[in-house]
Order: structure tokens, then sequence, then C-alpha cells
């Protein structure tokens, strides 16, 4: 049986959480640009750099969301 350690597992979990981050960024980039069509950059660098929760909220509006500005309101 293997061992890790708390730091490997502290690793682990970030790790997992930045693969997910990245995925739930991606979903959103293509689900917005099918809806609004092309993206501007300043979008897609928002949508690249945000975190989970965050993403997770912009996913959730883009079925409300009458405009690409809806999506990100705070």
């Amino acid at each position: 049986m293997q061992y890790v350690t708390s730091v490997e597992k502290i690793g682990m979990q970030k790790g997992m959480q930045k693969g997910m981050q990245k995925g739930e960024a991606s979903v959103l980039l293509r689900q917005l640009q099918r809806r609004f069509g092309q993206l501007p950059d300043p979008v897609k660098a928002k949508v690249t750099n945000a975190e989970l929760p965050l993403l997770e909220t912009w996913t959730d509006r883009i079925l409300d969301a009458k405009t690409l500005e809806d999506v990100f309101v705070n």
C-alpha cells in the first residue's frame, strides 16, 4: 500500500480543483460563444481566470441571460 503524505494530498486536491476550473471555463466559453457569437478577448480572459464558484454562477445565468452582460452582472 502506497502512503500519501498530507502535502501530496493537498497538491492532488489543488490539481483536481484546477482541472475542474479549467473544464468549467471551457464549457462556459463554448456556451457563451454559441449563444452570443464571437466573444471579446476581455470576456475570454475573465472566464479563463475566474474561480470555480463564480464560473458555476455564470454557467447557471446563461440560461436566463438576454445579453452577454447579463451573464456577468453582480
